[in-house]
């Protein structure tokens, strides 16, 4: 059987910093795809807000990783020279680079391989709203 592919985006517009589950919507338009053993691709396209793999279950989890991040990288350290597009600009992409911009999940029997209590997130890392693109690629049969 040849391999088909499929591509597509999901628009995400955020309220500012924070995680914003977008589980659902993948798994849809993976089930609209039709294909039944695959690979997905998935790829934000922004250099300030990333894509992680995380529990849903317990909101705890992505607050707490929430509040570990803003410690780890925090706004207005005198370490930042990129400053002009506000204090939370640079953060944001150091966030970014310590996560991923790029997810790649297994498709096995029409479904996404995620764990129980995973979730499919996008975490945005700058203070005010935004409209993020997440883009998809699926390939399999």
């Amino acid at each position: 059987m040849p391999l088909r592919q499929h591509t597509g985006s999901i628009p995400v517009p955020t309220r500012g910093k924070g995680f914003y589950e977008i589980t659902r919507q993948v798994e849809g338009w993976v089930r609209a795809c039709g294909l039944r053993e695959g690979l997905l691709t998935l790829f934000i396209r922004h250099t300030s807000a990333s894509l992680l793999i995380q529990e849903n279950a317990d909101p705890d989890v992505v607050h707490d990783l929430e509040n570990f991040f803003r410690r780890l990288v925090p706004e207005g350290d005198p370490l930042y020279r990129h400053t002009m597009e506000g204090p939370d600009d640079m953060p944001a992409h150091v966030r970014a680079a310590l996560t991923q911009t790029h997810l790649s999940i297994p498709m096995i029997g029409g479904s996404l391989t995620l764990g129980t209590w995973q979730g499919i997130y996008v975490f945005e890392h700058r203070n005010s709203p935004h409209s993020r693109t997440v883009t998809m690629h699926l390939i399999g049969e």
